[in-house]
């Protein structure tokens, strides 16, 4: 079947790597689909189950299901993705995408919809914490050259992140329409699921089209049985220090800096809103930088050193000693923060051999989003005892801590690797 996507006309914006195949748009617009349809539904998902007569605690079992599950599945799919298509894995996560979209649509009772979140794809966030991920990084990373990967990566990036954040302005509308067909909200939220359903056909047809990675990857004469070869010490250690910076970042999500601002100086909910619009969007247009500066000082350079300074003005907000230096020391922190992203991915997989990568993904991937979980209950504890910027200051040294043991233990290690993989594809004498 020859099926012809169209791209959204936002693909046009970016200027794409030299040479980049036709499936790197392929998987850019797919990103773009899907985090659209995931903002839409994080949003709405709360208010959606309390309409229908979840209680705080059942609505709260349901994200942490969803959450639990698509960790369990993004870990399981990329341990076994070596063995597998990838083009394929995706194919089938579009049609769980499919089912889970309608079973949200239709079930009401709760232990239905507690099976549905821990089987589905369904995002307790905006962010992308599903299977999804992990493959597309994979196939991402083989269609361009090592020194195209971060520029390549940091358009995938983006256009998830700007299209989820228009599927959280999305989340809006279904207040006016019911009012203004007379619908129940709850009937008009529950058309966003079928919508998400039907995203995931358009996906579906997006990755139909793919035309690399029809097949299992080459494997190397040297592979081993494991999911993630030779490396799978580097990965651990990698995806442990990873966590710790998620788990860091946890102490600052947007909901606690904003209760840290609204606490320390009283800022307005519209101040606030303007304040976390714009270091969005600094955020992720200061991801295009990222493969420029790889290309001069390298990949873990460019995340230590771009992130250092980010949690430096992280510590300096904290002692702000009012809210205009505080604001300007947050901005100027945008401004680096997310520079690491396409460093970091494109990073683990230099380190892998090629049909190794989805799993590498899953386990840098998958710990990292539950780590973040773990910190904001202790944030919410240290600004209930006092309105000072702990929570900035705590997160602001871990992650300094973290970019300093990263830049001394693992500065070599994609020089290395690359090393090793051009010995080993030399034909025996």
């Amino acid at each position: 079947m020859n099926s012809r996507p169209i791209y959204p006309q936002f693909t046009a914006l970016f200027l794409f790597p030299k040479g980049s195949p036709r499936d790197s748009r392929l998987l850019v617009s797919a990103r773009a689909f899907r985090g659209f349809a995931d903002g839409l539904v994080s949003v709405m998902l709360a208010t959606y189950l309390n309409a229908i007569g979840f209680s705080p605690l059942q609505i709260g079992a349901v994200v942490t299901a969803t959450l639990l599950g698509s960790a369990a599945l993004s870990l399981s799919t990329g341990m076994l993705a070596h063995r597998l298509a990838l083009r394929s894995v995706l194919l089938g996560a579009s049609a769980l995408m499919f089912a889970t979209g309608l079973g949200f649509a239709v079930s009401t009772s709760f232990w239905l919809v507690i099976g549905i979140a821990m089987v589905g794809t369904l995002n307790p966030s905006s962010g992308d914490v599903s299977l999804f991920l992990p493959t597309e990084q994979a196939m991402i990373a083989g269609l361009v050259p090592d020194h195209d990967r971060p520029r390549l990566y940091a358009i995938y990036n983006v256009a998830g992140v700007l299209a989820g954040a228009f599927g959280a302005l999305a989340a809006a509308l279904p207040g006016p329409i019911a009012r203004a067909v007379g619908w129940q909200i709850s009937s008009v939220q529950r058309c966003a699921f079928v919508l998400y359903g039907l995203v995931a056909i358009v996906v579906f047809f997006h990755y139909l089209s793919l035309r690399e990675h029809r097949h299992r990857p080459q494997r190397s004469r040297h592979e081993t049985h494991h999911a993630l070869g030779s490396a799978r010490r580097t990965i651990y250690e990698l995806s442990a220090l990873f966590s710790l910076d998620s788990a860091a970042s946890g102490f600052v999500g947007t909901s606690l800096l904003v209760l840290w601002l609204h606490l320390r100086f009283a800022l307005s909910p519209a101040a606030t809103g303007i304040l976390f619009f714009t270091a969005g969007i600094l955020g992720a247009a200061s991801q295009f930088l990222a493969g420029p500066l790889a290309k001069r000082i390298g990949l873990v350079r460019t995340m230590a050193y771009t992130h250092l300074p980010a949690n430096g003005l992280l510590v300096l907000a904290a002692l702000a000693p009012h809210a205009g230096l505080a604001i300007t020391a947050l901005l100027l922190r945008a401004l680096f923060a997310q520079m690491d992203v396409p460093a970091r991915q494109s990073f683990v997989m230099a380190v892998v051999e090629p049909e190794h990568r989805a799993a590498a993904a899953s386990v840098t991937n998958v710990p990292r989003s539950l780590a973040a979980a773990m910190t904001p209950l202790l944030a919410g504890w240290m600004l209930s005892k006092s309105s000072f910027g702990w929570p900035l200051v705590a997160a602001g040294l871990i992650k300094i801590a973290y970019d300093l043991v990263l830049l001394f233990a693992f500065r070599r290690l994609p020089e290395i690797a690359g090393a090793q993989r051009q010995r080993r594809n030399e034909p025996e004498a």
